[in-house]
C-alpha cells in the first residue's frame, strides 16, 4: 500500500494531466473542492470510493494509487469544449471504464 502522500501526488498528477480543476473533479465526486485540496496535499485520505470513481475517470486501475508495482498507461482521449459539466464527466468515465475491462479481458487471454 502506497503512503497517503503518494496516494495524493498521483492523483493530482492525473488530475493535471487530464486537463481538470480541482473544482471540476470535487463536482463529479460530489464532495468539497477542498477535501481534493486537502488530499492532495496529503492533509486528508481519499475514502476508496472516491478512488474508485476517479481511476473510472483518469482511465487508470485503482490499484494505480495504492499499488507502488501498478503502471499506468492512459487511454487516448480527446476533449474539446468551453466548459466541462458533471454529466461530461459521468460520461467519459463511463467509456474509461469499458475501455479499461476491453484492456483487462485482453491481458487474460493473451495470459498476462
Amino acid at each position: 500500500m502506497l503512503s497517503n502522500e503518494v496516494i495524493g501526488k498521483r492523483f493530482g498528477e492525473l488530475r493535471e494531466k487530464s486537463g481538470f480543476t480541482q473544482s471540476q473533479i470535487a463536482n463529479y465526486l460530489q464532495v468539497d473542492q477542498s477535501y481534493i485540496s486537502k488530499c492532495e496535499k496529503n492533509e486528508r485520505k481519499f475514502s476508496i470510493d472516491i478512488l474508485q470513481k476517479a481511476a473510472n475517470l483518469f482511465g487508470c486501475p485503482v490499484d494505480y494509487f495504492t499499488n507502488e508495482e501498478s503502471n499506468y498507461s492512459p487511454l487516448p482521449i480527446a476533449l474539446r469544449a468551453e466548459s466541462v459539466e458533471v454529466e461530461d464527466l459521468e460520461t467519459i468515465a463511463a467509456v474509461n471504464k469499458i475501455a479499461l475491462n476491453l484492456r483487462y479481458m485482453e491481458a487474460l487471454l493473451r495470459g498476462e
